[in-house]
């Protein structure tokens, strides 16, 4: 007799180990089956409808059912379905991508290397530093200097990088030579009294003396992301890079702008870079290049940061690292497309446009006595869910976080707590009429969450 579940609820349950989740929790509480997409919305197994109100995993930019995209995967796969780029080879769509993104860097890049997912690409560039300091006759010159809450990937070396807890513990994280400097969070972060560029100030200071403490000698990089997303959506104080980049070039210490959630329109520019001017020696990128439709990363390098390693490929007589996935064709020909529709439909003007109405809507909700901060630029936002009066000892972090998502998804929007702070990163094709219906849903949210708090 076959005794095999036979709801897929249930075959989830007994099957699918999750990512992000509570392994446990799921066996009890089970799955929210989604079964398929249209433009901003996605629906569930029992017809429900959703506003994605975070594209997914801040990446779906052009929607859940952009023809364009099926149709250029789909010719690709007739054409050249697979292939690789080891040992001298390559192809026309890895080809035409390396071009067009160093067409499009907001400073003057040399090279582009594809990897598969914004994690693999960090992890890959640790070991390039690595590399080029050897190639440089700089052996001690091997640590990165990430962030508190920055978010950076999930493989050992980038889940080092991220600089956040629950990606650390019980894993023996972070490894040897990864560091972590201020948070730049001035809500959450900054002194009484202090003002936004007293806070940059401190967090410039901050980076410098751990810079001299560990040696200047032995610092390879700095990396960031332009505004912190996984971290809580944290938007740099005013001056803050600046006076971060001031630092660096005092150092000679690289500058890596991870633009894996920025990149490609986010922040209501092509890339959080430009909105922050930030001059970054290498860029990381994934998700909104394809919009997520197909699994693919890059980074870009200047020749700065790919001399030495080019020189030290000829010494071995290979560069030792690569991946069987790595400038997919597939996924190189529905970036190149994504990207064409990006430019074409003008989404990252639309993306500053709602963004502003996002921005202002959500402001406005502030004065709401569950709300603790408004903050975002462009198309990535939050809301920082804060206990009534008097009684924030009631609550675990993370607790207001996951009661408020509950209501979310009542009001059929879909966010994403990250502990506390409720995000909004929807996708880029998001219209006038479908920005208010967030803040509408957010707002009857709020509402339903105080009578909750009050019965």
């Amino acid at each position: 007799m076959d005794m095999r579940p036979n709801s897929d609820e249930a075959r989830d349950i007994a099957y699918h180990f999750h990512a992000y989740t509570n392994a446990r929790a799921h066996e009890q509480n089970g799955p929210m089956i989604m079964d398929r997409g249209e433009g901003v919305h996605v629906f569930d197994s029992q017809g429900n409808r959703y506003i994605e109100g975070m594209s997914g995993l801040w990446s779906v930019a052009v929607g859940f059912n952009e023809k364009r995209l099926i149709d250029a995967a789909t010719a690709q796969m007739q054409k050249l379905p697979y292939y690789h780029n080891f040992a001298h080879r390559s192809h026309g769509p890895a080809i035409d991508l390396a071009e067009k993104l160093i067409e499009m860097a907001p400073v003057p890049m040399s090279k582009v290397f594809f990897t598969n997912s914004g994690s693999e690409a960090n992890d890959t560039i640790l070991k390039m530093l690595w590399y080029r300091s050897n190639a440089l006759g700089l052996p001690d010159k091997k640590k990165v200097i990430s962030r508190i809450r920055g978010y950076h990937g999930v493989t050992i070396a980038s889940a080092s990088m991220t600089g956040l807890p629950y990606n650390h513990k019980s894993f023996d994280l972070p490894i040897e030579g990864v560091l972590h400097t201020t948070c730049p969070h001035y809500w959450r972060e900054g002194h009484d009294g202090e003002s936004e560029e007293e806070f940059a100030t401190r967090c410039a200071e901050d980076l410098d003396a751990m810079i001299r403490s560990e040696g200047p000698e032995t610092i390879a990089a700095f990396i960031a992301e332009p505004v912190m997303g996984a971290g809580g959506v944290v938007v740099p104080p005013a001056t803050y890079w600046e006076k971060i980049q001031a630092v660096l070039g005092k150092y000679d210490i690289l500058l890596i702008a991870d633009e894996v959630i920025c990149g490609f329109g986010r922040t209501g520019k092509m890339f959080g870079s430009e909105t922050f001017d930030i001059k970054p020696d290498i860029m990381t990128m994934s998700k909104q290049i394809t919009s997520s439709y197909f699994p693919f990363s890059a980074f870009m390098m200047t020749e700065e940061v790919y001399g030495p390693i080019a020189d030290e490929s000829q010494r071995i007589g290979v560069l030792g690292h690569g991946y069987t996935g790595g400038a997919h064709p597939v996924g190189a020909a529905v970036a190149l497309e994504n990207l064409k529709i990006i430019e074409e439909k003008e989404l990252v003007a639309n993306a500053a446009e709602r963004g502003a109405e996002l921005q202002a809507g959500l402001r406005k909700l502030a004065a709401h006595p569950l709300v603790g901060e408004a903050r975002g630029v462009g198309l990535i936002a939050a809301l920082e869910i804060i206990a009534p009066e008097g009684r924030a000892d009631e609550f675990a972090p993370g607790k207001l976080g996951a009661a408020m998502n509950a209501h979310f998804l009542k009001n059929g929007l879909i966010s994403r707590n990250m502990m506390d702070a409720m995000a909004f990163c929807p996708p880029l094709i998001v219209t006038e009429a479908q920005v208010r219906d967030i803040l509408t849903a957010v707002e009857r949210s709020l509402e339903g969450f105080s009578a909750d708090m009050a019965a």
